[in-house]
């Protein structure tokens, strides 16, 4: 059986079960230290899901919310299932949990991007009730400077 729950602890077993996932969602993620995943949780807009299966963490979902001027604002990232564990519903649960936790926030819709390539996500994404956009997405990478504005 599969269990969803929210992470709370920066403890050892936390911090090693996201650091095993990482490398699964981005080659270029770096590791987290006990520090930085303290932040995450500790975050008002940010809420860390955890997926467990046969007592060993194999999922991984973030979900932002937070208010802004048009109404409450719900995005997913870094949605990440084990290999191990793919195929068996994971995803599934660790989506649906976090809708059902936006509604309770006050989101009206929740928005959230992946890669083409990643075809049994996007499917994924759709079968739960996703609709495609017409937007554009643009990056600014900050460590490689452009625009400054002074103040």
């Amino acid at each position: 059986m599969i269990r969803i729950f929210p992470a709370t602890y920066a403890n050892e077993s936390t911090l090693d079960a996201v650091n095993a996932l990482l490398p699964q969602l981005s080659t270029s993620a770096p590791a987290l230290d006990h520090e930085a995943l303290q932040r995450v949780l500790e975050s008002d807009a940010l809420s860390l899901f955890l997926a467990e299966l046969d007592g060993r963490v194999v999922g991984m979902l973030t979900l932002l919310v937070a208010p802004i001027p048009t109404g409450v604002r719900a995005i997913i990232e870094d949605v990440v299932t084990d290999e191990a564990a793919r195929g068996q519903g994971v995803g599934r649960q660790l989506v649906t949990t976090a809708i059902d936790h936006a509604r309770r926030l006050g989101a009206k819709t929740v928005d959230l991007t992946s890669r083409p390539a990643r075809e049994a996500a996007n499917g994924l994404y759709v079968s739960l009730g996703f609709s495609l956009r017409e937007t554009n997405v643009y990056r600014f990478v900050i460590e490689r400077g452009g625009p400054s504005q002074s103040v």
